[in-house]
């Protein structure tokens, strides 16, 4: 009998997908379950739209991600921070710091999560990889500079 997953199905395959499977394991079990359907042109018809909807949505969050990566590609943040007198600040600027500064100096928000760079503890310049979905990544400078010269700039 050919069944549709409805979910991952150990052995037999993931949700989704259209599976060959005995006829009394697809009755006593699958469907009783509510793991499967039976794979009937309606439920075919619906299986399929519901994998365009699927396709069509990351295929839009791939352009808009796209578009975010031509704006900010090679561009820079710049963050103040204070240190002591060794140079060394006294905290760290992190991946959450680096987003706040996207945000507020481009308006645009990525999530901390997105940005992969080691914590900052230092005055110069730094590289901040981005990866956002879909496959999409750029990388960023962050410039790391003392909190009063940043004040005597505006």
């Amino acid at each position: 009998m050919k069944v549709i997953l409805l979910k991952d199905v150990k052995g037999s395959g993931k949700a989704g997908d259209t599976v060959n499977v005995a006829d009394g394991y697809a009755r006593n079990y699958l469907l009783a379950k509510g793991l499967a359907a039976e794979a009937n042109a309606k439920n075919l018809g619906e299986l399929n739209s519901k994998k365009a909807s699927q396709q069509h949505k990351l295929d839009v969050e791939k352009a808009e991600n796209i578009k975010l990566k031509e704006k900010l590609d090679g561009k820079s943040v710049e963050i103040a921070a204070a240190a002591g007198a060794n140079g060394k600040f006294f905290g760290a600027i992190t991946s959450g710091n680096v987003s706040e500064a996207i945000k507020k100096q481009y308006g645009i928000e990525i999530e901390k999560k997105r940005i992969n760079m080691a914590d900052i503890k230092s005055y110069g310049d730094f590289t901040a990889e981005i990866k956002l979905s879909q496959g999409v990544g750029f990388k960023m400078t962050v410039k790391a500079v003392q909190a009063d010269e940043k004040a005597a700039k505006k």
